[in-house]
């Protein structure tokens, strides 16, 4: 369950859609007013009410950059995505669309010409100013991504493709029946039923002649690339050439595909149709390759071991002449992702470090790291752009924002300022980083995050919130949800430890919780707070204690064994039942690599001890009172599990409230369910805390 940097990503593909008809094209869109806030004090209105910022695109020349910005509607409930333009090093900004559809995906052509996106489930071109769109793309259904050939020859997309026969196919006389046949695992993924594949298609491109159909390079096999849950075109690159096309792909499928991570990067010859595995036998994760400005190397993420999706992303280097491989970040133990080429002898890159995402870039002749920066922030994306990089960045204060980056002093400058006539009216609470020490006197980071206004004289009610993944770290993010500030603003303190499981802190660190969930990392937990009550500030009698899918676990777990700590509980898509998760979830190459294996292997240790600390066997335990929060379309944690939780602890008497979203995963992205969850999540800690 682990996280990787992919907002913009869950942002786009859960946000509501919206396609027009064709006379919609001069419609306009949505432009949000200008906001007058009463108090300077988040509420869960002005949280909705944020920019979001998605895929940033540097022109070829590096003078210009086209985004887009994502704005919700609450009375419509709706989200509208518009494209941006940043003349660079400036930062001068123009509004490129304003419709009533969604525009993402943006690019540039190759020659740097024209602007590319996606809308209405096509691909478009226009001007870099704004003018004359074209579409470039007619395909019947639409398309879901786009990549163009270095040279501009020829363009992969991304459709979605039906193999397995529908009930309506096997039944013609069935048309309203809405059952499906399965006879494999993996039918359904994190939120979506696989009832379809993604696959490339290649087309010739010409210039003012749309595209109406493809190559379809994977005809007739059952599996996708990019790969799911959250692959982009990130996972594809052409050669420099255009002559190949390396795609990112897991060539298996039904339970060889739920039990394996083995994901390797192929390439597609277009002059002989033929197909070669790049990374053959390389057993875990391989993805996102990146191609060298001479086009003589390959870089890509990779992972070690089968099974294991949380293990180090390492930076690998392949010859594409030779064949050579190179693992460039032997002895880094830190993650490399969102690789980037600078010149042909360095690649940038960020990497988790101390609860922070920093910039990092490798010289590959002497091989050595460099970290660039340093602070109270994550960079979620960086592209070279000459003298400067230009960077994405976050913190729990502020939802992100494009800067320019120093690379030889790691001083940034910020650029886009969507949100700053917000944030001037906000007061944001302290966020404070201490190092504390654990049971097995190991030292923890905790962030402790203040009310705003904050009174050091008086008394305050705290939250431990603990964290899911389980292992995603407790950085600088910012989250519509799980957002601290908001948190804060209620009137809380928050403690947010970076308990064992994480990553950021050396693989030790990060590995130690696979096959003990109920182990040290609980007292962890536990450390962080008891050491954060000491506080003359923080009232020790009334102490809440949140989290979300593993944090989720964590509060069922800790109902059973808190001593009293806590006074009220919220646990949102979490895990209450092992043996029932390890049953009802689809990723098995997770449950079995983090549980243990599985609850009937009797002679596996490390398996029946996960499966005898399941947090349903100690609920004669709990004597406080809990909000339990569940989404119906949550197939990672099954809503059952949230349902059990619930009529657990009313059949025990204990206070409960159940809150069930028909229409949400394992996340919760509609606008006004989500300003719902901020005002019940608020009421359940104030019934109990204030």
């Amino acid at each position: 369950m682990k996280k990787s940097i992919i907002p913009s990503l869950i942002l786009l593909s859960c946000m509501a859609c919206h396609v027009p008809n064709d006379n919609s094209q001069n419609q306009k869109g949505y432009t949000p007013p200008a906001i007058k806030l009463s108090s300077d004090v988040m509420t869960p209105e002005v949280l909705w009410s944020f920019g979001r910022i998605g895929n940033v695109s540097v022109s070829p020349d590096g003078s210009k950059a086209v985004y887009d910005i994502t704005y919700f509607n609450k009375e419509e409930d709706r989200g509208y995505s518009d494209l941006y333009l940043m003349n660079l090093p400036e930062g001068q900004t123009t509004r490129l669309t304003d419709t009533d559809y969604n525009e993402s995906d943006a690019g540039w052509t190759p020659d740097g010409k024209f602007i590319t996106y996606l809308a209405k489930g096509q691909l478009w071109e226009m001007n870099p100013d704004g003018s004359n769109p074209r579409q470039v793309t007619d395909i019947p259904d639409g398309i879901n991504g786009y990549v163009y050939a270095p040279d501009m020859s020829k363009i992969v997309y991304l459709k979605d493709v039906q193999l397995e026969p529908t009930v309506q196919d096997l039944y013609p006389d069935l048309p309203k029946a809405k059952a499906r046949i399965v006879d494999d695992q993996f039918y359904r993924h994190w939120n979506d039923w696989v009832d379809a594949y993604t696959h490339l298609f290649i087309a010739d491109y010409v210039p003012a002649q749309p595209i109406t159909t493809g190559k379809d390079i994977m005809e007739g096999e059952r599996w996708e690339s990019p790969v799911r849950p959250w692959g982009g075109v990130e996972q594809l690159a052409w050669t420099k050439d255009g002559k190949k096309l390396i795609y990112t792909c897991r060539k298996k499928i039904g339970i060889d595909y739920a039990e394996s991570t083995n994901t390797d990067l192929y390439a597609y010859n277009t002059e002989n149709g033929e197909t070669v595995n790049l990374t053959e036998g390389m057993m875990g994760y391989d993805k996102n390759p990146v191609i060298s400005p001479n086009g003589r190397y390959m870089a890509w993420e990779s992972m070690e071991r089968e099974g294991y999706e949380a293990d180090k992303i390492r930076l690998y280097v392949m010859d594409l002449t030779t064949g050579e491989k190179n693992d460039f970040s032997e002895g880094f133990d830190q993650n490399a992702e969102g690789l980037k080429w600078g010149d042909d002898n360095t690649i940038w890159f960020i990497s988790d470090w101390h609860a922070t995402d920093e910039i990092y870039s490798l010289d590959i002749p002497t091989g050595r790291i460099t970290k660039h920066t340093d602070g109270v922030h994550n960079y979620t994306s960086v592209i070279p752009t000459g003298k400067m990089l230009l960077a994405t960045k976050v913190s729990m204060s502020k939802p992100a924002e494009i800067y320019k980056v120093d690379p030889a002093t790691g001083k940034d400058e910020e650029l886009s300022f969507v949100n700053k006539p917000i944030l001037d009216q906000l007061t944001m609470g302290k966020v404070e980083k201490r190092w504390i020490k654990t049971t097995d006197n190991k030292d923890m980071l905790v962030w402790m995050i203040y009310p705003p206004h904050f009174d050091p004289n008086r008394k305050y009610p705290a939250i431990l919130y603990c964290e899911g993944g389980p292992q995603s770290t407790v950085s600088q993010f910012w989250s519509y949800r799980w957002n601290f500030q908001q948190m804060a603003a209620n009137g809380y303190i928050i403690v947010a430890p970076n308990r064992r499981g994480l990553p950021g802190f050396g693989q030790e660190w990060l590995e130690q919780i696979s096959g003990d969930y109920s182990g040290q990392n609980i007292k962890d937990y536990l450390s962080a707070i008891d050491e954060a009550k000491k506080e003359p500030y923080i009232d020790e009698n009334r102490l809440g204690c949140v989290g979300a899918s593993y944090g989720g676990y964590s509060v069922y777990y800790l109902a059973g064994h808190h001593d009293k700590r806590f006074k009220a509980f919220i646990a949102h898509c979490g895990i209450f039942d092992l043996k029932m998760q390890y049953n009802t979830t689809e990723e098995m190459w997770f449950a079995n690599w983090d549980m243990g294996g599985a609850p009937w292997e009797k002679d596996n240790k490390i398996a029946q001890r996960t499966f005898a600390n399941s947090p349903d066997l100690f609920v004669g335990n709990w004597d406080t009172p809990i909000l339990v929060i569940h989404g119906q379309k949550d197939f990672r944690i099954d809503v059952s599990q949230g349902m059990a939780a619930f009529n657990a602890a009313r059949m025990c008497g204990v206070p409960a409230q159940f809150l069930y979203f028909p229409n949400e995963c394992h996340w919760v992205t509609g606008c006004q369910d989500g300003i719902l969850w901020q005002r019940t999540f608020k009421a359940w800690l104030d019934k109990w805390l204030k």
